[in-house]
């Protein structure tokens, strides 16, 4: 399909911080193409393997990571990207990226790390996630970080919509190389967030019901799911319960996906160029109002059956004491620390409880664990609900 008007030109991309040489010798390939390959090869997508989804350290090996569920993703995020014209490498990328600032027990583990910078200007997984690719992950001889492309970084930093107040690690990058903040970011940015919704959504569902959270008779009662159900039932008939449901999740995927791709398309004609999205004053990817209601009301479903379920409240908990008891002994004793770690740690504040920040968010789920029976002689019990 011809690259739409509205598309980001990968050979009209703003560059990079650093200029480097000796690309040519290493494919040709777009810068796009670049930034979604250093992404998969970087060490913090693959401890995505090892990161809560939903449920922290499950022992089964059919429930989603970070990883899996990111990859799930980025495949919704490509469909979208190739319906509508745009450049499905920057959306794949984006949408292989969004989560790769998390931190051991998803969002457990970063209320513990919000709590304890709170006097360091605080702790945002996607702010992490540019710092990560930034300056953390430095795999290059001659700079540090992956130096992705100016529209990788602003998709990453704006993928939820434009950004007012900047903590310090999304700052520290803007001040090096500029992302326009302010604005909206580009379609493939929008869509990858519309993607990252439409996969939670749908596949939290599949785990749900998976690991016994949620039954289906809870589900039917709302009527976006009730529809697709009745319309599976009468396609297969008799076809066994476990089909039935993942052919019920396959459904809403792509009702959503055509949803989301007649809005934007409606939402974008008449724009000439990248530029109009970004100064389109709000978004242009989007779910329509009606399939936007249906969305928030199975959201609030999730959370309330599924997020917030007292027996998920109260693993997240004792992840989130893991996190903030790994934080004390490393702030209190260095010597806790990994030697490399601890070898350019700062004396001063914020910066010594910046850099143990991150280390502590790039732990997996299983090494937290470890280290907190290291260091105080018990592995945490309970942080295993399935």
């Amino acid at each position: 399909m011809p690259a739409a008007p509205y598309a980001v030109d990968p050979a009209a991309s703003r560059g990079r911080e650093f200029a480097s040489a000796g690309g040519a010798t290493r494919g040709q390939r777009s810068a796009f193409q670049r930034d979604r390959d250093r992404i998969i090869h970087s060490t913090a997508f693959r401890r995505l393997r090892s990161k809560t989804q939903v449920f922290i350290a499950p022992d089964g090996d059919f429930y989603r990571t970070r990883l899996t569920h990111s990859l799930e993703v980025a495949q919704i995020g490509r469909v979208i990207a190739r319906l509508l014209g745009l450049d499905e490498d920057l959306t794949e990328a984006l949408c292989l990226a969004h989560d790769i600032g998390h931190p051991p027990f998803g969002h457990a583990g970063e209320r513990a790390l919000a709590e304890a910078m709170a006097q360091a200007d605080g702790y945002d997984h996607n702010a992490h996630a540019v710092r990560i690719v930034a300056r953390l992950e430095s795999p290059y001889c001659d700079h540090e970080g992956l130096n992705l492309s100016w529209e990788m970084l602003e998709g990453m930093a704006k993928h939820n919509g434009p950004v007012a107040a900047p903590n310090w690690a999304l700052g520290e990058v803007d001040r090096a190389f500029p992302l326009a903040l302010g604005s909206w970011p580009s379609l493939e940015a929008q869509v990858a967030n519309l993607a990252d919704d439409i996969a939670y959504d749908n596949h939290d569902i599949d785990d749900g019901l998976r690991s016994g959270f949620l039954e289906l008779d809870q589900l039917l009662a709302l009527d976006f799911v009730a529809g697709q159900w009745r319309a599976v039932e009468k396609r297969h008939p008799n076809a066994p319960r476990e089909r039935q449901l993942r052919e019920l999740v396959r459904d809403q995927i792509g009702v959503m996906v055509n949803d989301v791709v007649e809005t934007t398309r409606a939402a974008a004609a008449g724009m000439a160029s990248a530029a109009d999205v970004r100064e389109a004053g709000k978004a242009t990817a989007a779910f329509s109002p009606g399939m936007a209601v249906e969305e928030r009301r199975l959201k609030a479903f999730l959370y309330d059956k599924l997020y917030y379920h007292p027996d998920q409240i109260a693993t997240a908990e004792r992840a989130r004491d893991v996190v903030a008891r790994l934080f004390v002994a490393y702030s209190q004793d260095a010597k806790t620390l990994p030697r490399h770690w601890r070898e350019d740690l700062p004396t001063g504040e914020p910066e010594r409880s910046r850099r143990i920040c991150d280390f502590i968010a790039g732990m997996t789920d299983r090494y937290a664990i470890e280290q907190c029976a290291r260091i105080y002689g018990k592995a945490p019990e309970g942080l295993r609900n399935v």
